[in-house]
């Protein structure tokens, strides 16, 4: 199983054999994953995927079966703690008192956390909360609650941040505001970032590097590029005479293959395919339309997911 090519590196996240099992029933499997310093990872799978008990099991919040944990080269079992106090999470939805303001909110954060009380403006700068602070939460929208979870995730300062679905159920707007911040942190303030999700569109958008999860097991795990590249086409070719043209090509040792439809031959770079046309063109067949067909990266989740298979 193909999990990326990358050359051996230090991982800034690394799991090894990671497993849990619940009910005598594996729902996290033997999951491998690598995340690099500066990474925004997304974590995609469907919903049941495993996906939250893999970020429980990074957070020390659920205990793995078998398997370990290495976060800034130290093993979580042994050095829980030390690692927590350098990592932010928001795992589901954020908790908060209502009642509260936002500031009270983080102020009850921040002594738990025992920072320093100038994080807060600096927290409520970074998620664009300082016009909203001193409102109660409870008038918040969704986006203003989520983004405030967030602040409350950053209050420490921390290496490694662990969003779980942090766009789940926001409308448009509210996708736009938290997409844009996640976008911002790792350059602005060095944070690496582990994003879970099961909306391919939103990793796509935000992702570095993306490992996709299903039915316990990771099936993919690779730069976005890599992912995007298995998109790659074929051209489409409609022509007159399609039988002679297509014979044509393979003579010429060219693949190509034939359908109802009209030729089509893989996707190249642009030289191959002027020099497909002209060679028909010399042969005195009209080509009528020369068309670009790509999988999508949905097609491509879709294969990994819904059907189990490996890539």
């Amino acid at each position: 199983m193909p999990l990326g090519q990358e050359g051996r590196q230090p991982w800034l996240l690394e799991t090894s054999g990671l497993t849990k099992k619940l009910g005598g029933k594996a729902v996290v499997r033997d999951v491998e994953l690598r995340i690099g310093e500066g990474d925004i990872y997304g974590f995609l799978g469907p919903n049941g995927a495993g996906k939250t008990t893999t970020i429980r099991m990074l957070l020390g919040l659920a205990k793995p079966t078998r398997g370990r944990v290495t976060v800034f080269g130290k093993e979580l079992a042994k050095n829980r703690l030390d690692i927590l106090r350098q990592v932010g999470s928001l795992v589901e939805y954020p908790s908060y008192y209502g009642h509260l303001t936002g500031r009270e909110n983080l102020e009850v954060v921040r002594r738990l956390l025992d920072a320093p009380p100038e994080r807060i403006a600096e927290a409520l700068g970074i998620v664009r909360l300082e016009k909203d602070a001193n409102r109660p939460v409870k008038g918040y929208s969704l986006g203003m609650k989520q983004r405030l979870g967030i602040a409350a995730a950053l209050l420490g300062h921390p290496r490694l941040l662990v969003l779980d679905e942090p766009t789940n159920g926001l409308d448009p707007a509210g996708i736009q505001e938290v997409r844009e911040l996640i976008k911002s942190l790792p350059e602005q303030r060095g944070v690496t970032i582990l994003l879970s999700s099961h909306l391919l569109s939103e990793v796509e958008q935000m992702a570095t590097r993306v490992g996709i999860i299903t039915s316990g097991s990771l099936v993919y795990q690779d730069r976005i590029e890599q992912l995007k590249r298995r998109t790659a086409g074929r051209i489409r070719l409609a022509v007159s005479e399609p039988e002679a043209a297509w014979k044509r090509l393979l003579e010429q040792g060219r693949e190509a293959q034939r359908d109802e439809r009209g030729l089509t031959v893989p996707g190249g770079d642009d030289r191959d395919i002027a020099a497909i046309v002209a060679e028909l063109v010399r042969e005195r067949h009209a080509v009528y339309r020369v068309e670009e067909e790509r999988s999508s990266l949905e097609s491509v989740f879709l294969e990994m997911t819904g059907t189990g298979g490996s890539l």
